[in-house]
């Protein structure tokens, strides 16, 4: 159970995450980057993010080039909590597969309702 300084500090990095990734993704248009949830850790060392990607063909692509400027993205989020957080916890990035989890089982359930 999270405490309510990782839920704010959760909340904050996902918005400031969210306009890096919308700043980064007008270039490329047609590509939405979608910062779905972030987890800190208890001594806010470390912050799992999750992402979701559109189109689905360049996922994984997608996911190694965020991964590879990883050190840049967590420099731009630093800049901008700088005054919230004293030290940037280390950012690793993992692709949201909730909604297409969500999508089988819904084409699931439709197959059974059309027996």
């Amino acid at each position: 159970m999270d405490t309510t300084r990782q839920n704010k500090v959760n909340r904050l990095m996902q918005k400031e995450l969210s306009e890096i990734f919308l700043v980064q993704t007008r270039a490329t248009h047609g590509m939405l980057v979608t910062v779905s949830e972030v987890k800190v850790s208890p001594d806010l060392s470390t912050a799992r993010v999750y992402l979701s990607i559109f189109p689905k063909e360049n996922n994984e692509e997608v996911l190694k080039n965020i991964q590879k400027s990883t050190k840049t993205i967590r420099h731009e989020l630093a800049e901008k909590l700088r005054f919230q957080l004293r030290r940037m916890p280390e950012l690793t990035f993992y692709l949201d597969e909730t909604l297409d989890y969500a999508e089988t089982i819904d084409a699931l359930l439709n197959k059974i309702n059309q027996r």
